[in-house]
């Protein structure tokens, strides 16, 4: 049964069309908005993809939450596109959150479009499900005469964000030893440790405050994405897990380092960064998590690593990006390949569930969809997901902003360079909110 009429047509412009098209979106209470800012990669599908306005949805907390994804994916046999919330590893271990969460998102949330939009280059290609398809017509037509929307105004009507800290500067130091005195025990051997900053009473302009941060950082995952008043502005340079047929594809990463406006100075940091013995270090253990989970679903000895440690550059920083393949068998059903890989380990340490235990216990903040992963499933099973980090979240009924920053600790980390690190990789978003 064809659910859906595609069709195609060629668009002239394809970065004016772009915006115009984002803009279209904000009268949908349920969107998904997927940018590759044109970045050159090897595992791309499409420029960018809007997804809006739900046929059906499914939401729900944890417990039981795979089982009931498995159904939901499964019976739609649909495209569903959505995000898995970090907490959901509470379904998979004997683990819990009870932190502080000012954000109240529920734990995982999807929802089948009545209308989707894929860009590649100048191709437009629209899937709209069958009883909306005579409403393209009219769409494209409002699409194309949204007007630009002003960015050179603050992102919020008040004065100043006031954004605070949930972990100040001592105490973090004191948590980071903690970390250090289990490494040092051997009860782990990297964390990756996390700290939120935040704004109370504050009322922001969502799609303002994602094209600001989109042209900040022009990443290769960057996602703005609603559902109804929870939204998550996102410029992650991370992909977490990508299916093509029957091959899977992670691309953790970790080691980072500042960029130079100076291109001497900027290629010396390329040549440190790929010579540091911490981060490559960091990166190796984590790929060795990454292959042990892929290898849960894997074909006999189909896992590879197809890159290691190379790095790439971005907009704000350069990063050390790894990149694990492995093969599947086509009765392997997609959930379980996710649920045998989340959360990803460029975001928990190894090994995974005694650095998930450290890191709930010393973290002052529930993550959230923070650190969990916003994409799609396809009709034929495929699927791509990005890591939410460089991400600003907002809940317009409770007011509150927040982003969350981290970074990978292992026995060579120095608290104050740790710190150091988190600052830079909040900048972007500091920089957005504050104006």
């Amino acid at each position: 049964m064809i659910l859906r009429q595609v069709k195609t047509q060629h668009i002239s412009n394809p970065e004016t069309f772009k915006k115009q098209l984002l803009y279209w979106s904000a009268q949908f209470d349920e969107v998904v908005w997927l940018d590759s800012n044109n970045y050159a990669q090897k595992h791309g599908s499409y420029d960018a993809v809007l997804a809006v306005e739900a046929f059906t949805v499914f939401q729900t907390d944890y417990y039981d939450a795979y089982n009931q994804l498995k159904e939901y994916q499964t019976t739609t046999n649909d495209w569903v596109f959505g995000y898995l919330s970090y907490d959901l590893k509470n379904d998979v271990e004997r683990l819990i959150s009870n932190n502080y969460d000012g954000l109240g998102f529920p734990d995982l949330f999807f929802f089948q479009p009545k209308k989707i939009f894929f860009l590649k280059g100048n191709v437009l290609e629209t899937h709209y499900l069958n009883f909306v398809e005579d409403e393209l017509k009219g769409d494209l037509d409002s699409i194309y005469t949204q007007k630009d929307l002003d960015l050179s105004k603050p992102v919020s009507e008040e004065k100043t964000i006031k954004i605070k800290l949930r972990i100040h500067k001592d105490d973090y130091f004191n948590k980071l030893n903690q970390i250090l005195s289990h490494i040092n025990r051997g009860d782990i051997y990297e964390a990756n440790f996390c700290q939120e900053f935040y704004a109370e009473n504050t009322i922001i302009n969502p799609l303002e405050t994602y094209l600001k941060l989109n042209t900040i950082s022009k990443p290769p995952f960057a996602t703005f994405m609603r559902a109804y008043d929870n939204y998550l502005m996102c410029a992650s340079p991370e992909r977490y897990i990508r299916k093509e047929g029957l091959k899977i594809i992670s691309q953790p990463i970790k080691g980072t380092a500042k960029r130079s406006s100076n291109k001497k100075e900027d290629q010396a940091l390329i040549k440190h960064l790929t010579e540091d013995i911490k981060e490559r270090s960091e990166n190796v253990m984590i790929v060795d998590l990454v292959r042990n989970d892929l290898s849960k679903t894997a074909t006999k000895g189909s896992v590879k690593v197809e890159e290691l440690c190379k790095v790439y550059t971005f907009d704000q920083v350069h990063q050390m990006i790894s990149t694990v393949t492995s093969q599947v068998n086509e009765s392997t059903h997609p959930v379980d390949i996710i649920k045998s890989t989340f959360p990803m380990g460029s975001m928990t340490g190894a090994p995974k569930i005694s650095a998930m235990k450290i890191i709930e216990e010393l973290e002052e903040t529930k993550r959230g969809l923070y650190s969990g992963a916003v994409g799609y499933f396809s009709p034929d099973n495929d699927f791509d997901f990005n890591v939410v980090i460089r991400s600003i979240l907002y809940n317009e009924t409770n007011k509150y902003v927040s982003y969350s920053v981290g970074g990978a600790i292992t026995a060579k980390s120095e608290p104050l360079k740790e710190y150091e690190e988190c600052l830079v990789k909040a900048k972007a978003m500091r920089e957005v909110l504050e104006n």
